[in-house]
């Protein structure tokens, strides 16, 4: 493990491959954060990386499938290695799939819940001990406004951020006095990879139903830049300052009133 100067703050993002994971890989490195970036699709993180050194910054890549718990035991083992210990943990991978909750099959209903609740317990689990035995270091969960106010038709990825932010809320209170903060960034409608693979029909079914339980007061989407600002001031916080949670909402179109 190479050695590691106080002021030096490794950081670990998940689901680094595209959107938010990628632009906060991005601006964190920027800030001068060495990053590892962990996703399945090892080619993009690659490219990315490849970027973030072009432009001054240090930047590793190691493969991560949150699903297998050997693949983080691995990544987490091979990040140590390459960065040192780690300092920062953004936790953002996440899959969204359509579908009315009677209807979707239990076993997708399950994968989903496994990659986005309880492959964040697997980080938690790799790297949390780590930050409490130093007495310092951030996790960041990104969660949604799902888990504020449910969106229909989303199947899994409601229940699971729901349950995010319930296991964050209680790492909080556990790690109070430790030195090590757990806070929560809350992106609304944002754009992502998310849905792209969606079909037309269940595009159409999605908007249909958000604009009539009121998802839909206007058409504006976050850049994923957005979130990677929330995330890169939460963890930027000084010692002493603990941001618990951020909820990050597109501005609406200014309305023009006649004179």
């Amino acid at each position: 493990m190479r050695p590691q100067h106080p002021d030096r703050r490794p950081a670990v993002v998940t689901g680094a491959s595209s959107g938010i994971g990628a632009a906060a890989a991005v601006a964190l490195a920027g800030a001068g954060y060495p990053v590892a970036l962990g996703a399945r699709r090892v080619d993009k993180c690659e490219e990315l990386a490849e970027q973030i050194r072009g432009s001054g910054g240090e930047a590793v890549v190691h493969a991560l499938d949150l699903t297998d718990p050997d693949s983080v035991k691995a990544f987490a083992e091979a990040v140590t290695r390459s960065l040192g210990n780690v300092e920062v943990l953004v936790s953002n991978a996440g899959r969204l799939a359509p579908g009315a909750i009677h209807a979707v099959d239990t076993g997708e209903f399950g994968r989903d819940v496994d990659l986005n609740l309880v492959g964040a317990h697997r980080l938690v689990r790799a790297f949390v001990p780590g930050m409490v035995a130093r007495q310092r270091g951030d996790v960041v969960f990104v969660s949604s406004d799902v888990a504020g106010r449910a969106r229909p038709f989303v199947s899994a990825y409601t229940a699971s951020k729901w349950g995010l932010e319930g296991m964050a809320h209680q790492l909080q209170m556990e790690l109070e006095g430790t030195g090590v903060r757990a806070s929560i960034v809350r992106p609304g409608p944002t754009r992502s990879e998310l849905g792209t693979d969606f079909s037309a029909e269940d595009v159409e079914l999605l908007i249909a139903k958000w604009v009539h339980w009121g998802h839909a007061r206007h058409p504006r989407m976050l850049r994923s830049s957005a979130i990677a600002d929330a995330i890169l001031s939460v963890v930027s916080a000084p010692r002493g300052v603990h941001i618990n949670a951020i909820e990050v909402s597109p501005e609406a179109p200014i309305i023009e009133v006649d004179a």
